[in-house]
């Protein structure tokens, strides 16, 4: 199996970060392969795969390189480069080394991608990069920027989960399902995937966790392998928490920001997931917490550090009343 072994120092200087290009780079795996996560996921794909295939079509170099970066068992590294982890980079500032690549780097990595065979003829040119680069601008200006504060929501509610499941039960509760064949072993083990991969030793380096909110996940590590990232997709809940369904007459009798808090609290969270994935200000989602809580429709417990919220008996009747399923 894929396994890394990492130090205490690594992992305690670890942290989440948000990739607008990597969840670029998801949109785009998404996309290519056609094939839905979730039913929000979904509803996009039936929306953007048309315009998609059209522009692949009418590109026929970009249409083999795309299947050939990512079709694989391994990514070509070039077109998922690590985050730095520093700042909140913007998409052009995270696309820049993808366009900087050498074109014998490109050639090189897609060779990887796949399996070491030659590249097919129409590939073995000089533009690799650009042509790669040219196709994820042409996805996040539109399929992922339209939809960016709505999804930057999700991820960032994801990560307000994440570390208070780590704050709560260490690594093992944070890493576990991450991805597929990700689990925290024991020992500073972390296998990455069930591959037969040699075990790479992380120590003195950088490691980062990338959420994404379409279903894809990758690893990735820079050239001189001291930054690492763990690309993984939002857990379902969150994913599909921002698209939770406020019924009508629930908007109308509470008011429909007070009714999506009251229809979030399905499950616990915390006032800053609920900040996260509503996009309201802390303040009115107190307000709104408050006034549930007065009314016996929602309740809350504390966990470690962490106050969170949840939907009484009466409150989920309240909202199955209203249509709420």
């Amino acid at each position: 199996m894929g396994l890394w072994q990492i130090n205490a120092d690594t992992l305690a200087g670890s942290r989440f970060v948000v990739s607008p290009l990597a969840e670029t780079v998801s949109a785009l795996n998404s996309l290519e392969r056609a094939r839905a996560g979730h039913p929000g996921e979904r509803a996009w794909l039936d929306v953007h795969l048309p315009a998609y295939r059209a522009r692949q079509a009418a590109d026929p170099v970009a249409a083999r390189l795309v299947p050939a970066a990512l079709g694989g068992s391994w990514n070509a590294d070039f077109i998922t480069p690590t985050p730095t982890g520093e700042g909140a980079p913007s998409f052009e500032e995270e696309l820049a080394p993808i366009r900087s690549t050498t074109p014998e780097r490109a050639r090189a990595d897609l060779s990887v991608s796949l399996g070491g065979a030659p590249l097919p003829e129409l590939l073995d040119r000089d533009d690799l990069a650009q042509r790669a680069a040219d196709v994820l601008q042409w996805i996040w200006l539109h399929a992922v920027l339209p939809d960016w504060p709505r999804r930057r929501r999700i991820i960032e509610a994801d990560i307000v989960a994440r570390t208070g499941q780590l704050s709560q039960g260490g690594w093992a509760a944070a890493l576990g399902g991450l991805r597929p064949g990700m689990r925290w072993l024991g020992g500073s083990r972390l296998q990455i995937n069930a591959h037969d991969y040699p075990t790479k030793q992380l120590a003195g380096v950088r490691l980062l966790f990338v959420p994404v909110t379409q279903h894809s996940g990758w690893v990735s590590w820079d050239d001189d392998a001291e930054r690492y990232a763990v690309v993984y997709p939002c857990s379902g809940a969150l994913a599909d928490a921002d698209r939770a369904r406020v019924p009508d007459s629930l908007s109308r009798l509470l008011g429909p920001a007070r009714a999506m808090v009251l229809v979030l609290l399905t499950d616990p969270k915390s006032t800053t997931q609920l900040v996260a994935l509503t996009g309201q200000a802390l303040g009115s989602v107190g307000r709104h917490l408050k006034v549930l809580l007065d009314a016996g429709l929602a309740d809350r417990r504390r966990t470690g550090r962490s106050v969170l919220y949840f939907r009484t008996e009466a409150g989920g009747v309240l909202v199955e009343a209203q249509g709420d399923g």
